[in-house]
């Protein structure tokens, strides 16, 4: 009889944890966007968990959690639990710089997280308050090099990319400019709008509608190539300073331990998301390239960026408590 019970009961204790990884999701998503709200990685978040909400059936809320480059939320994301209901956005600033600026960060960017993908890469976009002068990258080196430490810059934050683009400029143009860190892109922004700060070297989602208001004047772009969304920009390589490249990568990240099967759903999810024409046009309004990186290829992507902004930064002699 006993043997008979086991027999009748024992595909259904089998199949249990396979159908419960089957259903997920049950209930809404937290996606932490480890910036506050209006800068360039919480306007892709958004874009990234409103259409995730669509294909899932669930909502997903977006929780920022700014501070402290980024690190701060993204600390929160990695000791969350790896159930596939805390998600994060990460970024080349999160991932890459942070752990080589800061000597004690709280989370590791490849054991405490699983890639699920690359979303978007969006160029750094140099711009300046008009009242400041300059008309162009060599005007403002000329004007810096003039009147050293007179002129300031603004960054997301210490250890920031937005801090590491602009340090980078500086060794290249061998000029000062004194460092103001806020506590994200919106309050950069709005500190270069009122002058408080003369420049920003920021990612271009966040910047791009105040260039096309007037109420910025932009001098050049990170990438290799121009961007599209500014085509009349010119890169900082074009303007004399050969082999300079910055930009910004935005992914999708879960906690390290997080089941493969959800992992591998909502990969799927977002190569369709970003496939839209739609997602495609939110990215090309904001500046930005919409582009899908498969969680092996992303992971692979982080690890070269973690080594390669760890020579950037020891090169530049920057050290973050």
């Amino acid at each position: 009889m006993l043997l008979r019970i086991l027999i009748a009961v024992l595909p259904a204790l089998l199949a249990g944890p396979v159908a419960a990884q089957s259903t997920w999701p049950v209930k809404p998503l937290r996606l932490i966007v480890p910036f506050p709200a209006g800068g360039s990685t919480d306007i892709v978040g958004r874009v990234v968990a409103q259409r995730l909400s669509e294909r899932l059936a669930q909502q997903v809320v977006v929780d920022n959690r700014g501070g402290a480059g980024g690190t701060i939320g993204t600390d929160l994301a990695a000791k969350a639990a790896a159930d596939g209901y805390t998600l994060s956005i990460g970024t080349t600033s999160t991932h890459a710089v942070a752990p080589a600026a800061y000597t004690k960060l709280g989370y590791h960017p490849q054991r405490d997280f699983t890639p699920v993908a690359m979303v978007a890469v969006t160029p750094y976009l140099l711009v300046i308050n008009p009242q400041v002068g300059p008309r162009n990258l060599r005007d403002l080196v000329a004007q810096a090099k003039a009147s050293p430490g007179k002129l300031n810059y603004g960054s997301a934050g210490n250890g920031s990319t937005t801090h590491l683009a602009m340090e980078m400029l500086k060794a290249a143009a061998q000029m000062n400019l004194v460092h103001v860190p806020y506590k994200g892109n919106a309050q950069t922004d709005l500190a270069v709008l009122g002058n408080e700060v003369q420049a920003v070297f920021g990612s271009m989602p966040a910047l791009l509608q105040h260039v096309r208001a007037g109420k910025l004047l932009p001098l050049a772009v990170g990438s290799p190539a121009r961007s599209p969304a500014l085509p009349e920009v010119p890169t900082v390589a074009e303007q004399g300073f050969t082999g300079f490249e910055v930009s910004l990568w935005l992914g999708v990240f879960a906690p390290a331990a997080t089941p493969q099967s959800v992992v591998d759903r909502l990969a799927r999810e977002l190569e369709g998301i970003v496939a839209t024409s739609e997602f495609k046009t939110a990215m090309d309004r904001n500046g930005a390239d919409a582009q899908f990186v498969d969680p092996a290829r992303f992971s692979a992507l982080v690890a070269a960026e973690v080594a390669r902004y760890a020579k950037v930064v020891g090169s530049l002699g920057i050290k973050l408590d």
